[in-house]
């Protein structure tokens, strides 16, 4: 949708969609920017450029249009204190991983909070009406802006205020109203300061006028109206009209407090210990100029090194100022900033990795480490965490509870960091001798060696970092692709009955709907179709085998072997009942074994995805190491520790947003329900799920769980493979008979171990004696030797090492006719020894290397002494008889 037509048609109405009370009341008068032409509503009726372009854009550094001052949390409180005066409920922050949303993984403005997806529409579903939120946004296009501008942040409050007109809210009149109170009563900024752009806002279909609001062209907040839907000229009214207004709450404390930046006043006590460390002073009149003259030229160049440059120019900034106060400070910030957005993630279940959005949590502590590198600081990582939360912890008490956990995850995530520098160092030695790299180069190289741009500005392989890096990492890795679905001659077609979800009978009657090919449609079924992790039940339609079972929005379709019945016919249904129950138990199991991983792990244990079969199942977790044996016997005991609890498995529906204000957002462990009345699967107070696969009553009716495997199948990501109830026992009786024949394997072994010792100890007593038979020219055979004259071979299990190097070499010493060749195991490799003495026209490398060579290895030596080997087991006799031949004939 093209926003600029839907503004030129908005723009030439503005008494429909723009012109509301307070403009009449207060004496705003609209006027048309002398630059670019946008049009905005002011009270200065001389002003002839709108805030983007004004002369007093930004003048609020350094002298503050307010009567009073508020930080970061402080601004909040008054935000909050306003509108719940004026009858809006508060509501708490959602979590920036957004569980509720399958085409988002972070949580991007306060409006998604209340958006659901269903089938191809975007819902709303308000907890109140009308509500404020201080919702913290994750947003990682404009990383290298950060810590650079002034105004750019990884994470930001969005403050959120709501309403739906047509259900007793409020509409275009009283938001104005209010948010231009909000500014000048509350905030103590003179009326006259306030001037509001027109602009418009489209997305998922809809779209609606907006009011941008500034302050001395300071955007603070925009007021949407969102009113239409389709395409302008044949769009018509939404059934459900919505508010979302939108306001910066780092915007609301700059403009209060008047600092050279936005983190001055946002990052509370931490700014002053980092300050501390690199020996700035944050309030002074050059970095007022400087960060001034960046805010004001950010938006009018695509290259932010450009920016920076002029920046340094129009304020009259030297190298020296630069590299001391300037390239420090940027790093101060940037460290403050994207800490502060990593304690948020991780609080809220997220993890560093190298997939989906964990590549940026990745790439912002790495930033975070290879600023601190750089500028050569020192600094305790949790000590600042510590200072970050400390200083939240009012507003976001979550964030408290979770600071361990916080700690852990990225003392961990530090520690691979500088594992990987010698291997990184390597890399960007190679890449200072081709030349300076291309954005794509470089996102290849993080991906694949994880080698940040900051690193190699850091060891000199580049000079600046592209303005286009970050903006384009974001976008490989903002959302995951959907599957397509199959396409069914499935029209007119009305809902299949679910019995599953009733009274589940095994054998039942239905009326067949639909035949096409192999698939049948019933009115009612009791087949569970595969789902959410769950594999589909198997039986029999009228007679006919159910080989598989899918459900296509409401419709369940069944698949048959062997012939299908004919419409509209009436046919007997049986489910196998014994399938039934083992994934039953499965899918339980599986609730039950994430939530004692989370147990015994950590809070950031979700479940990734789920497989529930008959026989077997897995479950995949987000942890951040391989499991140890320990840590995975400590999972199995807490899980059958609920088996044993014979807990209460239970199941209600909630309307969803009851059941998300209930019981929070952990509900999504199997992802998104696309549904308005969300099934609730609880165990006690252990675990509560939306969930629609089937489970067991009391957990005692598993009997047993049992962990088969553990592996970790890509960064972030373990999978668990277990069995439970009577596929449970038959796996320990399987590990109990293996176990006892490995016993006696290991104790067969070590008594054919202890004689072949034996054996091995009197040949070497019997070196002396073997050397004088052979000498004699007597035989050997019954000793384990071959001869042909002074020619000796042997491959007999009696013969070690020390055997074949002390034998061999004494025999030449004795007679230079004679030669040697031994072959024997050691370990698992195969190696063969060769002695020969000068005139046994024998060459003992020769030999070495043709037997090892058989042997899949290597040989070497002289013609006097040569030995090698290879791990080809399977070749051992051929080598022998090969080996035999060469040195006797």
């Amino acid at each position: 949708m093209d926003k600029k037509e839907i503004l030129k048609e908005f723009s030439a109405d503005p008494d429909r969609y723009y012109n509301v009370k307070l403009f009449s009341e207060q004496g705003f008068v609209r006027k048309s920017c002398a630059k670019c032409g946008r049009f905005f509503w002011t009270l200065n009726a001389d002003r002839n450029l709108c805030p983007d372009d004004g002369t007093d854009t930004y003048s609020f550094i350094g002298e503050p249009p307010t009567s009073k001052r508020f930080d970061y949390t402080q601004s909040w409180k008054q935000v909050e204190e306003f509108f719940v005066k004026n009858n809006h409920t508060s509501v708490s922050r959602y979590p920036v991983v957004c569980r509720w949303r399958d085409d988002l993984f972070f949580t991007i403005a306060s409006v998604v909070d209340f958006q659901r997806v269903m089938g191809s529409k975007v819902v709303f579903e308000f907890p109140a009406n009308p509500l404020v939120v201080p919702q913290t946004c994750l947003r990682f296009k404009d990383l290298e802006n950060v810590g650079v501008t002034g105004r750019h942040f990884s994470s930001f409050c969005m403050i959120g205020q709501h309403s739906v007109p047509d259900l007793g809210g409020y509409w275009k009149d009283e938001c104005v109203d209010l948010d231009f109170r909000l500014l000048t009563d509350q905030f103590g900024i003179k009326k006259e300061e306030v001037v509001f752009v027109e602009d418009v806002w489209a997305g998922g279909g809809s779209f609606g006028p907006s009011l941008e609001y500034f302050v001395r062209g300071l955007e603070l907040g925009n007021a949407v109206f969102t009113e239409f839907q389709g395409e302008l000229g044949k769009h018509t009214t939404l059934d459900q009209r919505v508010i979302d207004m939108g306001a910066g709450l780092e915007r609301f404390a700059w403009i209060t407090m008047g600092t050279p930046t936005a983190y001055d006043c946002c990052f509370g006590p931490i700014n002053q210990k980092l300050f501390e460390k690199v020996g700035i002073d944050s309030d002074s009149e050059i970095l007022r100029k400087y960060f001034t003259e960046i805010a004001k030229e950010i938006d009018h160049y695509d290259d932010l090194n450009q920016v920076r440059r002029l920046a340094v120019k129009n304020a009259g900034i030297t190298d020296e100022q630069l590299n001391k106060m300037i390239t420090p400070l940027e790093g101060v910030y940037l460290i403050a900033d994207h800490l502060r957005t990593l304690i948020f993630a991780i609080t809220d279940g997220a993890l560093p990795s190298n997939v989906g959005g964990g590549y940026n949590l990745r790439m912002m502590l790495r930033r975070i480490n290879g600023t601190i590198n750089r500028l050569n600081l020192k600094l305790d990582i949790d000590d600042l965490i510590d200072t970050h939360i400390d200083y939240l912890k009012d507003t976001y008490p979550e964030l408290d509870e979770k600071r361990d956990d916080v700690k852990k995850i990225l003392k961990l995530e530090s520690a691979r960091y500088e594992d990987s520098k010698v291997h990184m160092k390597k890399k960007a030695e190679k890449i200072r001798e081709r030349g300076v790299p291309t954005v794509d180069e470089l996102i290849t190289l993080y991906e694949s060696d994880g080698i940040t741009p900051e690193y190699l500005k850091e060891v000199d392989a580049i000079s600046e970092i592209p303005s286009q890096f970050y903006s384009k990492l974001s976008d490989l890795h903002q959302s995951e692709k959907k599957k397509a679905i199959a396409e069914l001659p499935l029209e007119s077609l009305p809902e299949t009955e679910t019995l599953f979800y009733k009274d589940d009978p095994m054998e039942f009657e239905a009326k067949v709907l639909k035949v096409f090919d192999d698939q049948v449609v019933l009115d009612r079924t009791s087949f569970y179709a595969r789902g959410g992790g769950q594999e589909p039940d198997y039986g029999t339609i009228a007679g006919f085998k159910v080989v598989n079972v899918d459900k296509h929005a409401n419709i369940i379709v069944h698949k048959l072997e062997g012939g299908v019945p004919k419409e509209g016919e009436t046919v007997q249904c049986k489910v196998d009942e014994t399938r039934r129950a083992n994934i039953t138990k499965n899918h339980t199991s599986t609730h039950i074994l994430n939530a004692s991983s989370r147990k015994i792990l950590g809070s950031w244990i979700w479940q990734h995805s789920a497989f529930k079969e008959d026989d077997h199942a897995r479950l995949d977790i987000t942890h951040h190491s391989s499991l140890t044996n320990e840590q995975v016997k400590e999972i199995e005991d807490a899980a059958n520790s609920m088996v044993k609890q014979n807990l209460t498995v239970s199941i209600d529906y909630y309307d969803r947003g009851t059941a998300e204000q209930t019981y929070g957002f952990r509900i999504y462990q199997g992802g998104v329900v696309p549904v308005k009345s969300v099934r609730i699967v609880s165990i006690e107070d252990q675990d509560v799920e939306a969930c629609g696969g089937t489970h067991v009553k009391k957990t005692g009716d598993i009997e047993l769980i049992k962990i088969t495997k553990t592996k970790r199948i890509q960064d972030g990501v373990v999978r668990l493979e277990f069995v439970s109830g009577p596929t449970a026992f038959e796996y320990v009786k399987q590990q109990e008979e293996e176990s006892k024949k490995q016993a006696e394997e290991a104790k067969q072994k070590e008594q054919l171990e202890k004689q072949r010792e034996e054996n091995k100890a009197k040949a070497r007593e019997q070196i002396p004696i073997l050397l004088e038979k052979i000498l004699a020219g007597e035989s050997t055979e019954s000793d384990g030797i071959s001869t042909k004259g002074k020619l000796c071979f042997t491959s007999s299990e009696n013969f070690d090492e020390y055997f074949h190097q002390n034998f061999g070499k004494k025999l030449v010493a004795k007679d230079s006719t004679a030669a040697f060749c031994g072959i024997f195991e050691s370990g698992p490799t195969i190696r063969i020894m060769v002695h020969a003495g000068a005139e046994s026209g024998i060459n003992s490398g020769e030999i070495a290397k043709e037997i090892a060579s058989i042997l899949g290895g290597s040989g070497g030596g002289d013609a006097k002494f040569a030995q090698g080997g290879g791990k080809d087991t399977s070749k051992k006799d051929e080598a022998i008889a090969k080996a035999k031949s060469m040195i006797l004939g």
